[in-house]
């Protein structure tokens, strides 16, 4: 990593680091949903989330030390999953840290993996302190979700795979809770001509916040995408995202849960909530223009909420 952040040489190094090791997840037509519209189908990478990508390079810069010392994280889920999942393939000691609320199907099957997961805290601000007195307590790794310059290089990735298959696109639409997923993005592709778009749920705008201060601010979120509920923004995307004039919108709930019934009726894609917020916003008329990419960011989601979502209307 240069001193300078995150570079583009930097994403395409993680690309060599973690090839043959997660998915090349395909670039899906969705001209039902909307003209133009193509959906990276991120919900089809190991773990069901682009989470893997930045676990991955991230884990492989470990010094021998390090992986005797475990590796610690915290998560609503979908990083919980990737970290233990990346963790057990290398034999690693893994413990996350969540929060009373999260998800129980996501939580699981981080444990299924082997990971111990801590539930403890009230909410993703509390779990943020009870991560640091571990890491203080035991000297083990901190694989951040998201303010980690191998973890936005990993997540990259996504933007290098899309300029791929479709070198003309347009605009980029992401979903974003603490943006790893978009800065790597923008880190990618911007420079090639795609705008970035960000999308968050109304009742989770860390990275607008973030980005009018010019630093990470605390937010409460509350929002039915557990995946876009960070209780900030990193301080790497904001860096990135403010010197690439990345646009911020907003959706609501309600916007989601439809974008994730038409994602399942019109496209064939379970997502999550959170994996349907770009969509939302192609849907709702706030991103237009003539090649679209959408990144459907997950689909680990439980049963009973999918299925309320997809019944309700």
């Amino acid at each position: 990593m240069s001193d300078e952040g995150v570079t583009r040489d930097d994403v395409v190094r993680a690309a060599e680091t973690i090839r043959g090791r997660v998915r090349r997840t395909p670039l899906l037509d969705a001209a039902a949903l909307a003209p133009g519209l193509a959906l990276k189908a991120e919900l089809f990478q190991h773990t069901g989330s682009f989470k893997a990508r930045g676990v991955t390079n991230r884990l492989a810069a470990l010094s021998g030390e390090e992986r005797r010392r475990g590796v610690a994280g915290v998560s609503a889920g979908n990083h919980a999953i990737a970290l233990a999942w990346g963790a057990a393939g290398e034999d690693l000691d893994c413990i996350v840290f969540s929060w009373e609320s999260a998800s129980p199907f996501k939580l699981d099957r981080a444990r299924s993996f082997g990971a111990t997961v801590d539930t403890e805290a009230e909410d993703p601000s509390g779990a943020f302190v009870r991560l640091e007195e571990h890491l203080a307590e035991t000297g083990a790794t901190l694989v951040h979700p998201f303010d980690d310059p191998l973890v936005v290089a990993g997540q990259g990735t996504v933007g290098l795979e899309i300029l791929e298959d479709e070198p003309r696109v347009d605009v980029i639409v992401v979903p974003v809770g603490g943006g790893g997923l978009v800065s790597g993005i923008t880190v990618a592709a911007a420079s090639r001509g795609a705008r970035i778009v960000a999308v968050e749920p109304e009742g989770s705008p860390a990275l607008a916040r973030g980005l009018e201060a010019g630093k990470p601010v605390a937010v409460v979120p509350r929002t039915i995408a557990g995946g876009l509920d960070a209780p900030f923004a990193g301080r790497l995307a904001i860096e990135i995202c403010r010197t690439a004039g990345v646009e911020v919108v907003t959706v609501g709930d309600e916007e989601i849960e439809e974008a994730m019934r038409r994602l399942y009726a019109d496209a064939k894609l379970a997502c999550e909530p959170a994996g349907a917020a770009g969509v939302a916003a192609v849907l709702a008329g706030r991103v237009d223009a003539e090649r679209m990419v959408a990144v459907v960011s997950g689909g680990n989601v439980g049963p009973e909420i999918a299925s309320g979502i997809l019944a309700s209307r």
